[in-house]
């Protein structure tokens, strides 16, 4: 009985009035926080103030930092849009030179944010081609690295990066060391077309029953290595022969940095796949042996799929048909062959 008569009493304590006398403050609440005390400076560390503004290469070092290294995507992406505002203006400033930044911008084609890889195929299209030739090796082994990544939006967005590089290196992207081979290598992994291999190959099911974005993503994915195969596989422009320059080429000292790269006298040694196939005809060659009886089986079954998927297929057709006209298979032993046995 005289617990439950404490428990009201304690009850009826939170409904009472308090009762204050005259000339006592009121009570303090129990997170109060005494600012009566008064300062005549603010210190903040890590300050660093200066009447002199950075100049504009201090800054577009620092954005490119930023842009590269930095966790925050929106940063990332605000850096991208500063040095892409840059190199499109007149005249245009870049004062590290283009190998320079697509040595710190490549890895981003893997971003994890879609911004940042948008913004980042914006500044690519504001660097002059000629300068991007000399770095058609690097670039291509990054985007081989993003059309075989788990993500299908990374992967997707790479195949806008090779776009951009087929215009802008043109031959050079499928005559560099790899950029044949392996990029066909990673275009049939990433559309899961069966590649006549050893027993070391790899298979994939058929695609049967696409959703619409896996459609619109299977068609992207058809226009892309249409356009990579017709460069590979263009018609080669015949120029006429100049009797000077054929005697300089034999007796003059080549004025190209690196002459006799083909050779890969000093490099490691190359399989197949890092092998450099610099004429249409090796290109012919390597395909029709290796990729033609898989990208047709693709062509065929992405044809049934009708809709855009089936006009990309009929494009790659005319690709390949215009590709290998003139092209004879010779039952003769290929020098890769030989090579193998070495």
């Amino acid at each position: 009985m005289g617990s439950s008569n404490k428990k009201k009493k304690e009850k009826q304590k939170d409904f009472q009035k308090p009762k204050f006398k005259v000339g006592k403050a009121k009570p303090k609440a129990s997170n109060f926080t005494d600012t009566s005390f008064k300062s005549k400076a603010i210190v903040m560390g890590h300050q660093s103030l200066s009447t002199t503004a950075p100049d504009v290469v201090q800054q577009f070092k620092h954005s490119l930092s930023l842009a590269s290294s930095s966790k925050s995507d929106k940063q990332r992406k605000e850096s991208l849009a500063y040095l892409t505002t840059q190199l499109s203006s007149e005249p245009p400033v870049n004062p590290i030179g283009t190998h320079a930044i697509l040595s710190k911008l490549l890895p981003l084609i893997s971003d994890s944010s879609t911004p940042v890889r948008s913004q980042l195929l914006k500044l690519f299209k504001t660097l002059p081609p000629a300068e991007v030739r000399h770095c058609t090796e690097q670039a291509i082994m990054f985007i081989r690295a993003g059309m075989t990544h788990l993500s299908a939006d990374i992967s997707n967005d790479s195949l806008g990066v090779m776009e951009w590089l087929l215009d802008a290196a043109e031959d050079g992207a499928v005559s560099c060391p790899g950029g044949w081979v392996k990029t066909l290598n990673s275009f049939c992994a990433m559309m899961g077309w069966q590649v006549a291999t050893s027993k070391t190959g790899w298979s994939s099911a058929p695609r049967s029953g696409l959703r619409a974005k896996d459609a619109a993503t299977y068609t992207r994915q058809i226009t892309a290595l249409s356009k990579f195969i017709e460069t590979g596989l263009r018609s080669e422009t015949e120029i006429p022969e100049d009797e000077s320059e054929t005697w300089d080429s034999i007796y003059r000292i080549p004025r190209d940095s690196n002459a006799f790269e083909y050779l890969n006298l000093y490099g490691s040694r190359r399989d197949e796949e890092g092998e450099i196939y610099p004429s249409r005809e090796a290109r012919q060659r390597v395909f029709e042996r290796k990729f033609l009886e898989a990208v047709m089986k693709g062509v065929d079954e992405a044809r049934k799929q009708g809709g855009p998927t089936g006009r990309a297929a009929a494009v790659l057709d005319r690709v390949l048909q215009d590709g290998m006209e003139g092209y004879e298979s010779s039952a003769a032993v290929d020098v890769q062959d030989l090579l193998s046995l070495w």
